[in-house]
This record gives structure tokens, sequence and C-alpha cells, in this order.
């Protein structure tokens, strides 16, 4: 077979048809060519229409656990904010003992303060004695 242009066969020119040697294939051939196409087109579609579904049920178990996780938060905030609750009530009832040892804290400085005037004082009190009693 001769290449159209008059050049010699190469091994790629065999591949290539002619537009006068192609033929429109039979109508059986048609017919079974439609339904393989269609019949391809369905499992096709079928496997879409699956993964849609799969990615749906997938996020959907995902939604849950995440429901599921939000509600074990709801339960923990509650917790903490009950024994916030009770710690801020237990808190105020020692605030009156806080108070008290603040005020002896600050009475104790006081005497702290007093005794280390009375102890200056005792001293000078001292070294005036022994001046006196050295006359």
């Amino acid at each position: 077979m001769k290449c159209p242009v008059g050049r010699p066969e190469s091994p790629d020119d065999v591949a290539v048809e002619t537009a006068e040697e192609a033929k429109e294939p039979a109508e059986a051939d048609i017919n079974e060519l439609c339904r393989d196409m269609f019949s391809k087109m369905a499992t096709y579609l079928t496997g879409e229409l699956t993964a849609t579904s799969e990615d749906y049920k997938l996020l959907e178990n995902m939604n849950k656990l995440t429901s599921l996780k939000y509600l074990e938060m709801k339960d923990i905030a509650i917790n903490i904010s009950r024994n916030l609750k009770d710690l801020n009530q237990k808190y105020a009832g020692l605030q009156p003992y806080l108070d008290q040892i603040n005020i002896i804290e600050e009475q104790v400085a006081a005497l702290e303060q007093a005794a280390y005037k009375l102890d200056a004082y005792s001293k000078k009190l001292e070294a005036k004695y022994k001046k006196l009693e050295k006359r």
C-alpha cells in the first residue's frame, strides 16, 4: 500500500487510514457500541454516585462523633462551673477569717515596731544609767 502523497510506506503510515478506506460500521455494530457505551456510562455513574454516597456517610459519621465530643465538652464545662461555684462559696466562707488574719498581721507589725522602739529606748536608758553610775 502506498502513501497518498507518494512516499514509500513506513511502519507508522500503515495505521493511518485514508478517507476513501474509512467505512461506516454496520447497523448492528452501532447498536452494540451504543449498548456498550450506555453500559459503561451506567457503571461510571453508579461508581460516582456510590462515591458521593460514601462521602455523605463519612460526613454523617464525622458529625455524629463531633456531636458526641461537644456533649463531652459540655459536661466537662458544667462540672468546672459547678466546682468553681463551690470554690467561690468556700472562699467567701473563709473571707472573715482571712480578714482577721490581715488585721492580726497589721497588729503584729505595729507591736514589732513598738518593741524595736522600746528596745532602742531601753538601750539609751541603759547608756544613761551607766554614764550616771560612773560619776
